[in-house]
């Protein structure tokens, strides 16, 4: 059973930075795909960033040139750095595995949720 675990989360001004990680367990973690989401209130669950097991990424528009994925197999963890943040960047961040192949900007194919951290820019 894989558990993904966010951490990082936090209060930070318009413009600032702060980074994210993602660290799993109970799989082999140099073999998963890990993709980040995130939920504003009252709003959908959007596509924020992904990589695959070989390192190849993928953002949404509303990141690119802001956020940079990565990772660190030797952690079983997967980070992101957020840069040049925005209010508009405020939600509850999520990290999941990326299982099936219905397209890697897709919610639904990601499963192993965890349980999200919040994230808060302030104007």
């Amino acid at each position: 059973q894989v558990q993904l675990v966010e951490s990082g989360g936090g209060l930070v001004q318009a413009g600032g930075s702060l980074g994210l990680g993602c660290a799993a367990s109970g799989g082999t973690f140099s073999r998963m795909s890990i993709g980040w989401f995130r939920q504003a209130t009252g709003k959908e669950r959007e596509f924020v960033a992904a990589i695959t097991w070989s390192g190849v990424t993928f953002y949404g528009d509303s990141v690119k040139g802001r956020f940079t994925i990565s990772r660190d197999n030797a952690k079983n963890t997967a980070l992101l750095q957020m840069n040049s943040l925005k209010p508009e960047d405020t939600a509850v961040y999520y990290c999941a595995q990326y299982r099936f192949g219905t397209g890697i900007y897709v919610r639904q194919s990601y499963d192993d949720w965890g349980q999200g951290t919040q994230v808060t820019v302030s104007s």
